[in-house]
C-alpha cells in the first residue's frame, strides 16, 4: 500500500503548486508517484466527437483508451477516494489534492486567517504550508509543523522521512 498524504486548502492557496512541486521532488529521488484530484466542478477530460465521447455517450459504464505512451479509464459517474487509491497500488506514494473529510495525512495550504481553522477542523494535520504572509497565524501554535510555501526541499524531507520510517 502506498504512502498516502492529502494536500488541502481553500480555493487559491496553491495547492496544484504544492502537489507538482512535492513530485518532482520524489519523482528525483526515484520514488513512483500517483496523484489524484478533486474537482468541485464537472470537468471535461474527454472532448466532444472523439471515438471515447462516442462510447461515453453511446452509454459505456466503462470506457478504456491506451496508446504506446499512455491509458486512461473513464466513467461516467463519480468514485469515492478509496475506489481511486486501489488503483494506484504500484506507487510508492499518492498526493491527494482535495478530499478534505478523508482522514490521511494532510498537508494544510495556509494563505489568510480563515485558512488556519482547518487546522484544527480537520483530521490528522502534518502540517502546514503557508504563504508569507500567514507565517504571523502561526504564533498560537508554535510547536505544529510550518513550512514556508517555497521550502518544498523541507516539506518533501519531513514526507519522505514517513516512508523510511518503520
Amino acid at each position: 500500500m502506498p504512502l498516502i498524504i492529502q494536500i488541502v486548502g481553500y480555493k487559491n492557496t496553491g495547492k496544484t503548486t504544492m502537489v507538482c512541486r512535492l513530485t518532482e521532488h520524489f519523482k528525483y529521488s526515484g520514488y513512483k508517484v500517483g496523484t489524484i484530484k478533486r474537482d468541485a466542478h464537472d470537468f471535461q477530460m474527454d472532448t466532444p466527437g472523439t471515438d471515447t465521447w462516442k462510447h461515453q455517450a453511446a452509454g459505456a459504464d466503462i470506457t478504456a483508451i491506451t496508446s504506446t505512451k499512455r491509458t486512461a479509464i473513464l466513467k461516467p459517474h463519480t468514485e469515492s477516494l478509496d475506489q481511486l487509491l486501489a488503483q494506484m497500488s504500484e506507487v510508492d506514494i499518492v498526493l491527494v489534492e482535495g478530499f478534505k473529510d478523508a482522514s490521511y495525512p494532510k498537508i494544510i495550504m495556509v494563505r489568510t486567517a480563515s485558512d488556519i481553522d482547518l487546522l484544527h477542523q480537520l483530521d490528522n494535520p502534518l502540517a502546514a504550508a503557508f504563504w508569507p504572509e500567514a507565517s504571523t497565524f502561526f504564533s498560537d501554535i508554535p510547536s505544529f509543523p510550518a513550512f514556508e510555501i517555497n521550502q518544498t526541499e523541507q516539506l518533501y524531507k519531513k514526507i519522505q522521512s514517513l516512508l523510511t520510517s518503520p
